[in-house]
């Protein structure tokens, strides 16, 4: 069986159909990040990709089949940037310095993700559970900081007795919060926290924060 006409570009056809898959999940990451499982349109996600629900539903299944693609496909780019970032090559305090850096900025460009990830834990982890790919793309990411930690504690860095899914969740937490409650926190305490001022002063005092806790 042939492959369907799906992408469009500049109004004009092409049979590409990575690039139009690509497209889809871009677009319903945004869909179902603003909306959640619920409230997302296949009917917007098929405009807005100038494609068709049929077309959709030919790659992905269903609505529920399209949101664990998208939820695939948001764990599987942040663990490639991880991997990117080479911690390996910088001594302890840098690397760990780099990685804290790097998740605080990559929540606060993408709120999509962090509004995604807020959608299934409503759900409890339903769709997640039923994807191991997403498991499996995490063991790389704890195996990262497990390589870092005892570097740093093999060099009197930091301390001993931490656990490396601890340090991961620590790092997370501080990170995430700054996008998913950017809203109420704001307004509680009066603050402009999308203001540069606020976020330079909030990342530096997440990265101090993740040193503090872990050197010797």
């Amino acid at each position: 069986m042939n492959e369907p006409v799906h992408s469009f570009t500049k109004g004009s056809r092409t049979n590409d159909p990575e690039r139009t898959k690509a497209n889809i999940l871009a677009v319903a990451e945004q869909e179902f990040g603003e909306k959640g499982l619920a409230g997302a349109r296949i009917d917007e996600i098929a405009a807005a990709t100038q494609t068709s629900k049929r077309m959709i539903y030919y790659y992905f299944g269903s609505k529920e089949g399209l949101y664990l693609a998208v939820l695939e496909e948001s764990y599987r780019k942040i663990r490639q940037e991880e991997t990117d970032l080479h911690l390996e090559s910088l001594a302890p305090e840098a690397a760990l310095r780099r990685l804290v850096g790097f998740t605080f900025d990559r929540h606060l460009r993408n709120e999509s993700y962090v509004r995604i990830v807020m959608s299934e834990n409503i759900h409890r982890g339903q769709f997640m559970r039923q994807s191991q790919y997403i498991q499996d793309l995490n063991v790389p990411a704890i195996d990262a900081i497990r390589e870092l930690y005892q570097r740093g504690v093999t060099g009197g860095v930091f301390r001993p007795g931490l656990d490396p899914v601890d340090i991961h969740a620590s790092i997370s937490a501080l990170s995430f919060f700054n996008v998913s409650n950017r809203h109420t926190f704001g307004l509680i305490f009066k603050l402009d926290t999308a203001s540069p001022d606020y976020l330079a002063q909030r990342r530096e005092s997440v990265i101090d924060m993740v040193w503090r806790h872990l050197r010797s």
